[in-house]
């Protein structure tokens, strides 16, 4: 070229195709040196006179021109080229070094033109230029389906379409065009940045060799190599599909429950004021009620001397005539108290309320409490007339430290986490809450009073998990008031109808409608185990639920798809999601089998975000189970097995092509071995270039016949008997891609 300088080398590449194959897209990318997002791709368009005068107006594009190859510096100036076919490019074929012949991976038609119009054309104005086939767009083989690539033609006009499977040129036929026309083959992606440097790199490299034969005294151009073989293109391994949860209404259901005010068992007396509430809520957000509640006051009555002088010296000097306020509270007992032995029992316990295992009384008991705030307590058992079941009744008398006000605000706390923005006393709150032991409640409301309720979003976290695992603790594990029992089939667990009522639709329809159930205190659930309704009362308590083995997970989906519950479906599916993903962890084939296992029940209880997870899943790990589990697949639905295998990652084209790749790497091996004895023996000087080649451009030094013999004498010597790259690695060989073995065949695809 005439701007060549002592020691540098201009290379004129010229890109030849049909029109949007990706012929400037690929020039921009080797350009400018940049990654492009897929949305790019798809909403700009840029015009070939882009890449036409680019070297003209920018000077970086031109200093990213030069480049070392083999030790070369080389200044590649790329010529794109319009794709009509009735434009005449005489001009950009003159004085070209190579050609880069492009079509589209999608487009299957702009291959044959490649072969009827574009290489006559090459070939009719650079007879003897280096051309190199190149199929652009090779992200298409796996982006046809992805649904971020599909939305961007959900709009458009329907002359605009995504690319399909059927439109997809596949390696071994790109290789069989290649080979016809006796050219090398190189893909691309200028969305993953595949091939993109590769390509013109042996492009450089084909243009120098050329150039060497004709200038064999450069001898910077003795160590320029022959076009390198390119590692086909793996796909990237899919994502596993992601799995939403539907949001909550936990905290809704709560509030609910608590103005509904439907089977409540505690009624607090504030003023004028009642407060019908439930126990188990109270006594689990609030160590005062818990206490409260949870003492034994069955039984009082007078005391020994003994325990006398253990109360005298615990609590300080009293007689019996001379007792402090706290001692005469627990004292005043009633005339008809059966067993005065155990009074000095409560004594001892005093104030403290420390919980005892709750019995049920069988009557009705009345016990006056010198506490600043709860002053007397009443438990009775009622039947209720509705549904025909005894019910024990708790009203307990609060003192006038706390007001109806406040008291309504710090048991909407207990129940809901929040307050009334409305609220003007905080103090008065505040006082109560003091009073009542709710210590996230006392925060809130500091941080209010202080302008610092940005504060309070971590108080009421921190609230609710507590809650949530004192309800887990003395609701679901102890059944702490719990005034319905489950027989299971391994055993009984106590609930509170109120929980059931608010938290689950099927059960507020069995509980408050004419069903049997509505009016028995237990309650048969056929089929469901301890493990399993411990799950579900989990989630309806916390709305959390805990994890779950993948091996015991189907009776828990298919309880909550009968209870009609779609949010504890996906709290399921994400907690045997985590245990499978596991156990994918490990070396071993346990994941697979459960999915596998899995797959087909968990579409019956409506898991269909599980599902899909199982088969993506199975579909990455498809190798495996063809070698470890091939009866488990044969075993699934045929629907299902043509999904996998329509599906499977890596692909098939990927593995014939892999397959491809290493024979003909095999096959390069044995011949550069050869090459070295051959040259130990009879080469001599730098002007004898042997090898496969250089036969395969016709420029060797030996004749065609002679290499053609080297090569079909290695090919007899192989045991496999396949063919292989029948002249060099730039011709490909369409057969060998279709000739796998049948024990690979077997075992991989």
């Amino acid at each position: 070229m005439d701007n060549e300088q002592p020691h540098q080398e201009l290379v004129k590449c010229v890109l030849v195709g049909d029109t949007a194959v990706g012929k400037t897209r690929l020039i921009c990318a080797r350009a400018c040196n940049k990654h492009v997002s897929l949305s790019q791709l798809l909403n700009t368009h840029v015009p070939t006179v882009w890449a036409i005068d680019q070297y003209r107006i920018y000077k970086d594009v031109l200093e990213r021109s030069w480049e070392i190859v083999d030790g070369v510096n080389v200044s590649l100036r790329l010529w794109d080229t319009f794709g009509d076919h009735d434009k005449d490019r005489r001009f950009a074929y003159g004085r070209s070094d190579v050609v880069l012949l492009c079509f589209s991976i999608a487009n299957p038609v702009s291959l044959r033109h490649c072969r009827a119009k574009w290489y006559p054309e090459i070939r009719k104005f650079c007879p003897d230029t280096p051309v190199i086939l190149v199929g652009c767009k090779n992200d298409l083989r796996y982006m046809y389906r992805d649904e971020t690539y599909l939305s961007y033609f959900g709009d458009r006009s329907p002359f605009v379409r995504a690319a399909r499977k059927s439109d997809l040129v596949m390696p071994d036929e790109a290789r069989a065009v290649a080979k016809e026309l006796g050219v090398a083959y190189y893909e691309t992606s200028v969305f993953t940045y595949f091939g993109v440097n590769e390509v013109f790199e042996n492009a450089i490299r084909a243009a120098l060799i050329a150039r060497r034969e004709h200038r064999f005294w450069m001898t910077n151009l003795k160590r320029v190599q022959r076009p390198l073989l390119q590692a086909p293109f793996r796909p990237p391994k899919p994502p596993p599909p992601e799995v939403t949860v539907i949001t909550g209404s936990h905290t809704k259901d709560m509030l609910n429950m608590f103005n509904s005010q439907c089977y409540t068992d505690l009624v607090l007396i504030v003023g004028t004021i009642r407060f019908s509430v439930h126990r188990f809520m109270l006594a689990s957000s609030s160590n005062a009620f818990h206490r409260l509640l949870t003492m034994d006051i069955s039984d009082l009555g007078a005391r020994s001397s003994s325990e006398s002088s253990m109360v005298s010296s615990t609590f300080g000097e009293s007689t019996t005539a001379d007792f402090n306020e706290d001692t005469e509270c627990l004292i005043r007992a009633d005339q008809n108290a059966r067993n005065p032995n155990r009074m000095w029992e409560q004594l001892k316990r005093r104030s403290s309320y420390q919980a005892l295992p709750t019995v049920e009384p069988k009557k009705d008991l009345y016990r006056e409490l010198h506490h600043p705030v709860f002053q007397s307590i009443r438990i009775f058992q009622i039947e209720n007339g509705k549904h025909s079941y005894t019910q024990t009744q708790t009203i307990v008398s609060v003192s006038k430290l706390i007001t109806p006000q406040a008291m309504q605000q710090c048991l909407k706390f207990i129940y809901t986490g929040a307050i009334d923005r409305e609220c003007l006393d905080l103090q008065e709150i505040r006082q109560a809450a003091e009073f009542l032991e709710l210590p996230q409640l006392m925060v809130l409301l500091s941080n209010t009073q202080a302008n610092q309720s940005f504060m309070n979003d971590e108080t009421l976290q921190h609230y609710s998990t507590c809650m949530k695992q004192n309800l887990e603790k003395y609701c679901v594990q102890n059944g702490i008031f719990g005034d319905i029992t489950f027989e299971l089939d391994d055993g009984h667990m106590k609930a509170h109808r109120a929980m059931l009522v608010a938290r689950c639709d099927v059960m507020k329809a069995m509980l408050n409608g004419d069903f049997r159930e509505a009016h028995a205190n237990l309650i048969v659930l056929p089929g469901v185990t301890e493990y399993t309704f411990h799950k579900l009362l989990c989630y309806l308590y916390t709305d959390e639920v805990p994890p779950i083995s993948a091996d015991k997970c189907l009776n828990l989906l298919e309880l909550a798809n009968r209870l009609c519950l779609p949010r504890l479906l996906n709290l399921v599916e994400c907690r045997v999601i985590e245990d499978l993903t596991r156990m994918s962890q490990n070396e071993t084939s346990e994941a697979v089998e459960h999915c596998l296992r899995l797959l087909e029940p968990v579409k019956l209880h409506n898991a269909h975000q599980l599902a899909e997870w199982c088969m993506s899943y199975l579909c990455v790990n498809y190798n495996s189970i063809c070698k470890l589990s091939p009866r488990s697949l044969k075993s699934l639905h045929p629907d299902n097995q043509d999904y996998l295998r329509e599906h499977r990652w890596p692909p098939v084209w990927y593995l014939k092509d892999y397959d491809y790749y290493q024979r003909c790497m095999n096959e390069l091996n044995r011949e550069l071995n050869n090459g070295k004895k051959d040259c130990t023996a009879d080469d001599k000087g730098c002007l004898c270039f042997s090898g496969v080649f250089f036969w395969l451009l016709g420029k060797s030094k030996r004749s065609a016949a002679a290499a053609k013999s080297t090569l079909q004498t290695a090919i007899t010597a192989s045991s496999d008997h396949q063919d292989v790259v029948s002249t060099s690695l730039f011709q490909s060989n369409a057969n060998s891609v279709n000739q796998l073995d049948p024990e690979h065949d077997g075992a991989d695809l």
